[in-house]
């Protein structure tokens, strides 16, 4: 393949791999009972699997849709996760640790919340050669019993369309929290080709975790979120930006065949960067 083409393919399947989102406005709550269902349905899977933690991954396709779903037992209170995830401007601090997210905001207009978000390439790029979105932030349910919230964006670079990140979570009877993560979204003739083109090349050693292929990045990317939400919660102010950004990337490195993209200092420079850039005018 020409080295435009596989340049092209690659960022734009950075594009609408680090997004994120869906049309949440006009869905149901999840269901608390549901979730309770589920954790107990997975009790020896998030006790013995091949990822060192209380986690189950499961990724589907379709022909348009590609979806991937986390579950998992986060060692926090819930009131801890419900209070953290429940915050626009805590959502763009756990999108700042994935590798593709440039830039952050949340902005409210018309009554609405939606974070402002600029996704480019795995370097320090610069604002204006990065894809804006914006990201609708839809809380359904933030009670003593359940959390659940959305990030949607019904349209996207390409052909692609009706990105969504949902979390939904409930307490333990130990004091911790059972979380769901699901992170979807679909696709038309030039996303697929942009994938297949980057699977082809740059990204032909690249593997999932239950599968390789266009499932396998949808599940590297839901990993990612995870971890994100996870090294959040373990250091969430502001002030902690930079260790937090650095344990992301070490717990990212607990699965290098999957998720290694870049090293260590590499990573923490662009971070800083970007973290830096945050303190400046929304572009």
């Amino acid at each position: 393949m020409h080295r435009s083409t596989r340049l092209l393919a690659t960022t734009l399947l950075a594009v609408f791999t680090a997004m994120a989102g869906g049309t949440a406005a006009a869905q149901a709550p999840a269901s608390a009972d549901t979730l309770r269902q589920r954790y107990d349905t997975l009790g020896d899977a998030l006790r013995d699997n091949a990822f060192g933690r209380p986690l189950v991954l499961e990724s589907s396709e379709t022909k348009e849709q590609l979806s991937g779903n986390i579950y998992a037992v986060i060692d926090k209170p819930f009131a801890t996760v419900s209070s953290a995830m429940r915050s626009p401007g805590n959502w763009c601090e756990v999108l700042m640790l994935h590798l593709n997210t440039k830039y952050c905001a949340p902005q409210e207009q018309a009554g609405a919340v939606s974070l402002a978000v600029s996704v480019g390439r795995k370097f320090d790029q610069p604002l204006d050669q990065a894809q804006k979105v914006a990201f609708v932030f839809t809380p359904l349910a933030t009670d003593d019993h359940l959390l659940d919230v959305r990030l949607g964006a019904k349209e996207g670079p390409l052909s692609t369309r009706d990105y969504r990140i949902e979390l939904q979570a409930i307490p333990l009877p130990s004091g911790k929290t059972f979380i769901h993560l699901g992170y979807s979204y679909a696709y038309g003739a030039a996303a697929r080709f942009a994938m297949q083109a980057y699977l082809s090349t740059l990204g032909r050693d690249k593997a999932g975790f239950t599968t390789d292929g266009v499932r396998g990045v949808v599940e590297r990317n839901t990993m990612r979120y995870y971890l994100a939400i996870d090294s959040f919660l373990a250091a969430p102010s502001v002030a902690q930006r930079e260790p937090r950004a650095a344990a992301w990337f070490d717990a990212t490195e607990r699965y290098p065949k999957q998720l290694h993209e870049m090293e260590r200092d590499e990573y923490l420079a662009m971070k800083r960067n970007e973290f830096a850039r945050l303190q400046q005018a929304r572009p």
